[in-house]
């Protein structure tokens, strides 16, 4: 088969169009995970029995049922209880609900390997609570998450792709479109391919710069 480049440049526009919707799904997407997982760590970490519970029974249930299930109840069932957002609202919470359950193990990891001293320091000159975690806990915690957190960065780009199920038209998406049209298939996907391992690629480069420079 011979490689075609006209297809290719005229793929290049609804390639873009495509790159800025991916792009806006990770960058939300991720928003969410690391905030809300930070929620659900520090909650699970609360004395009272009563919220541990319902958190622990919350993030087991998003994170052992699949995200396309979750897509597809946000997507096809919110709207019959008068819930309805638009496709990409719906891909994004969808996209960052499910991964604030695996990021909220990494924080959890992260605050428990500050070593107990800390802590103790903190009793000892009677800090708030507040302060103790603002202050002394939760950036000592920060560092040693950024490489696990990095992860979960790729692995949500990687499932962008999922988003053309509820008609996000994210770059796989409009590969598809437009290999239906056109009916040309290798140029439109083979462009899509070597995007995400240039994204991939980059993501992981400023991973590493950001964790040097917290390590110092």
């Amino acid at each position: 088969m011979k490689w075609d480049w006209s297809a290719v440049s005229e793929f290049m526009p609804h390639f873009w169009d495509g790159l800025l919707v991916t792009l806006q799904a990770l960058a939300l997407g991720s928003l969410i995970s690391f905030s809300l997982g930070l929620v659900w760590a520090l909650l699970m970490r609360t004395p009272t029995r009563w919220v541990r519970w319902p958190v622990g029974v919350v993030t087991e249930f998003v994170r052992n049922t699949p995200l396309l299930v979750q897509l597809f109840f946000l997507f096809y069932v919110l709207p019959e209880w008068g819930l309805t957002f638009s496709a990409l609202t719906t891909g994004v919470v969808a996209i960052g609900l499910h991964y604030s359950t695996y990021t909220m193990q990494v924080y959890r990891a992260g605050i428990e390997a500050v070593p107990v001293g800390q802590w103790e320091a903190a009793t000892a000159l009677s800090l708030p609570a507040r302060r103790t975690w603002f202050a002394v806990i939760l950036p000592q915690a920060l560092r040693r998450v950024v490489p696990p957190l990095g992860n979960y960065v790729i692995s949500m780009l990687k499932d962008t792709p999922i988003l053309m199920s509820i008609t996000v038209l994210e770059m796989l998406g409009q590969a598809r479109l437009f290999s239906q049209q056109h009916f040309q298939f290798t140029e439109p996907v083979t462009v899509i391919g070597v995007a995400f391992i240039v994204i991939s690629y980059l993501a992981s480069l400023l991973l590493r710069t950001l964790e040097r420079r917290l390590v110092r």
